[in-house]
């Protein structure tokens, strides 16, 4: 990643200190979470990761340690607004709750976070109109909320986190990949193999700043290390069930790392899964192809399972959920076509 391309985004300043004098060399995310009001050092790390955190007018990882009289910023892709979350009759299919966490199975086309282009319609404001009247859980505390996320056109479990020390001892596991989540996908192609790795940093997309893809981190030290275990679930013709095992949880890791071996996600639009990439050279099966992508016009990949330890019981918890409808007809359909060709 490059200054000049960094330059050709157009960045609206959201803060900026000059460290004092006196200050010795501390990271950057650091820093800036003990700074900056109402943020967290996890978002700060985001904010880095998407090039959004600079010193001296440059752009660094999380992990760069700011020096006496180095002026930090954090910049962002749109003019700032105010960014509080409003109640919305949304409605949610809460897997599991206690008085420390809820597990939530989220639909496809649910945003988790607002932002840019979404600041309503969002998980975090079905959550504030879920716990209106829970005057202990405010949606707008950093120090509460979500775990982590998926993405929006992803379907499957989420973590949410109702108190501070929950938040914490929850994220930490998250950090220290002791967490256990796997994913189910449908992905083109077939596998010699019936299990694998795909090991390679990620990073923004010089060219389209809205994907990744896997860097040399000598290329790109911003670039973040991701490791996903893969295992043949089922087998069709021209495409395959996988099952995906994260040890990092990468923006897009999953969906970049499936393109990185030659086998992206069905019907996945920003990574070349929405074209007929294996197959017949048929009128038929091409619009047999289409009929898949109406059915689950959205990247195939649903959050399947999601395991931790709960941070006040100690007790292991494990949850698995069922595939989202469009995903489960997608599945059905690939059966029948294999079970009529083998006819």
């Amino acid at each position: 990643m490059t200054e000049e391309l960094e330059q050709e985004r157009e960045l609206w300043e959201r803060w900026s200190l000059q460290v004092d004098k006196g200050q010795t060399p501390t990271r950057v995310d650091k820093f800036i979470a003990e700074h900056m009001p109402d943020t967290s050092r996890n978002r700060v790390q985001m904010a880095a990761e998407a090039g959004n955190v600079w010193v001296n007018g440059r752009p660094v990882a999380s992990n760069h340690k700011v020096r006496p009289l180095d002026t930090v910023q954090v910049l962002l892709d749109h003019e700032p607004r105010d960014t509080h979350i409003e109640p919305e009759d949304i409605p949610l299919d809460i897997v599991y709750e206690d008085d420390q966490l809820l597990v939530v199975n989220k639909p496809a086309g649910l945003v988790v976070h607002p932002g840019h282009g979404n600041w309503s319609g969002t998980l975090l404001n079905a959550l504030a109109w879920y716990f209106r009247d829970n005057a202990a859980f405010d949606i707008n505390n950093p120090d509460i909320g979500l775990v982590h996320r998926i993405d929006k056109d992803t379907s499957g479990l989420l973590l949410v986190a109702k108190t501070p020390m929950a938040k914490a001892l929850l994220a930490r596991q998250f950090f220290e990949h002791t967490t256990e989540r796997t994913y189910n996908a449908l992905v083109w192609g077939t596998f010699a193999e019936e299990n694998g790795t795909v090991e390679g940093a990620l990073g923004r997309d010089n060219r389209d700043r809205t994907i990744y893809r896997v860097w040399d981190p000598e290329d790109n030290p911003l670039a973040k290390p991701a490791v996903t275990h893969w295992r043949v679930l089922e087998r069709f013709p021209y495409v395959t069930l996988v099952e995906c095992r994260l040890e990092t949880g990468r923006t897009h890791q999953i969906r970049v790392h499936m393109r990185h071996i030659g086998h992206p996600l069905f019907a996945d639009e920003k990574y070349g899964g929405r074209e007929i990439l294996k197959g017949l050279r048929t009128q038929k099966y091409s619009q047999y192809i289409h009929n898949c992508f109406d059915l689950c016009p959205r990247q195939a990949l649903h959050a399947k399972t999601l395991g931790f330890t709960h941070p006040t019981t100690g007790e292991r918890l494990f949850f698995d959920s069922d595939w989202a409808p469009d995903f489960a007809a997608l599945i059905d359909k690939w059966r029948s076509y294999q079970t009529n060709t083998l006819v």
